[in-house]
């Protein structure tokens, strides 16, 4: 019983080994269905890869400007929680809260409208799909926008009047796909970047947004002072006693440089380190990357279509 037991498995063993040799010896001989899958995927990633329009990046690094010191409300009585439940904080923005503030701000859907609508740059955002580089021209999807008319064509679908013009949240989700803000925790620096078709074009809107953010902040700043000023003013009316009215004075005078400050600086949130620049080498795509990857693939896919083949074979004897 035992010995027939071996034997058995020992032929089992042989046929596993035999099994094993003939799977290879079949591979070999299916050799070319793997090669015209590997081929086939090369051929179809290569149109793939050069239909893809070549892209550049511009980046500025950017750094938190100091904001200017406001007085202590430690040693002030009860002024600071006058001023709470006014609804005012004495308190300038600092440096943490303005790279914070910056950095969520440019992400949100209504300053990108804004920012979008100020520099009327829907045909850029969501109708430009190339870029000649010989002329230096922008190569507009003809088939909803008509570039010597600066107009979006009608909706085959829609009713009469209706166009082609993306809505503000598509323009949002366009525009973001080539907009990344970050900031290196360790330094501070805050690094702002656009991918583009165009590498004019990237510069130019990493300018802008810098532009934006500042101007965007340094208007909450000059509202939200001015409400103070407003604030401090009314209630040195109010008191009658020398020496609040002494610290009221001082607070005026300190909010009232904080907007100085505001208003003659362009600069006011983020400080320029490295500006933009045109780039001169695409960002991607990584052609050779793509064809090597999708042919390999290719390859693998003609692997497993020949070891199915054979299992099912093998199973059906």
């Amino acid at each position: 019983m035992d010995q027939n037991f071996i034997t058995q498995n020992s032929q089992s063993e042989d046929n596993s080994s035999i099994d094993l040799g003939v799977l290879i010896s079949y591979i070999w001989k299916k050799k070319l269905s793997i090669f015209a899958f590997a081929a086939f995927s090369a051929i179809i990633s290569i149109i793939y890869a050069l239909s893809l329009s070549d892209q550049y990046k511009s980046s500025a690094i950017l750094m938190s400007t100091s904001s200017t010191s406001s007085p202590s409300l430690s040693n002030l009585g009860g002024l600071g929680g006058i001023a709470s439940l006014a609804g005012l904080s004495l308190g300038g923005m600092q440096d943490g809260d303005k790279s914070t503030i910056a950095i969520e701000l440019i992400q949100t859907w209504g300053f990108i409208e804004k920012f979008i609508q100020d520099n009327q740059l829907e045909a850029e955002v969501f109708a430009l799909e190339g870029w000649d580089k010989e002329n230096n021209i922008p190569i507009y999807n003809d088939d909803i926008y008509n570039v010597k008319e600066n107009t979006w064509l009608p909706d085959p679908d829609g009713d009469e009047n209706e166009t082609l013009k993306p809505t503000s949240w598509l323009l949002y989700e366009a525009i973001m796909e080539r907009i990344n803000i970050s900031k290196d925790e360790e330094t501070g620096f805050i690094t702002v970047s656009v991918e583009h078709f165009s590498p004019y074009v990237a510069k130019k809107w990493v300018d802008l947004l810098v532009s934006a953010i500042n101007d965007e902040l340094k208007m909450r700043e000059i509202s939200e002072t001015n409400k103070k000023i407003r604030y401090l003013e009314e209630q040195t009316e109010k008191t009658h006693v020398a020496e609040m009215r002494n610290i009221f004075f001082e607070l005026i005078k300190e909010q009232t440089q904080t907007l100085m400050l505001a208003e003659v600086s362009q600069e006011y949130a983020l400080k320029t380190l490295s500006p933009a620049k045109v780039a001169e080498k695409k960002s991607k795509p990584f052609r050779a990357v793509i064809v090597i990857l999708t042919t390999f693939l290719g390859a693998m896919l003609g692997l497993v279509v020949v070891v199915v083949g054979f299992i099912r074979g093998t199973l059906s004897k």
